[in-house]
């Protein structure tokens, strides 16, 4: 049997919505009813396969987001190698 650590803050995560969106982001907090994030990322199809595009477009990248969780079907943290693609787009980490 595989245990998972949970998330913590500054974790890379993936949020699946209920409108079936699915987004990578940077985890901050949690309370009974949201979850801030920053820098959400939208993932979108491209011509070779899978990227990241954003969530939001008329909000400044570094803003914090409440999510309510009514809207939220399930929060992971993201495997390893879209996790190095969210950085290296949200950072100048080159991973």
């Amino acid at each position: 049997m595989i245990i998972e650590t949970p998330y913590k803050q500054f974790d890379t995560v993936t949020i699946k919505t209920t409108a079936g969106e699915e987004v990578v982001c940077r985890f901050l907090e949690e309370t009974d009813k949201t979850i801030t994030v920053q820098k959400p990322l939208a993932l979108m199809p491209t011509q070779q396969g899978v990227g990241l595009g954003p969530f939001a477009f008329t909000v400044h990248p570094e803003a914090k987001i409440k999510l309510n969780k009514n809207a939220i079907l399930f929060v992971h943290k993201t495997e390893n190698e879209m996790a190095n693609q969210y950085v290296s787009s949200t950072s100048s980490i080159m991973v």
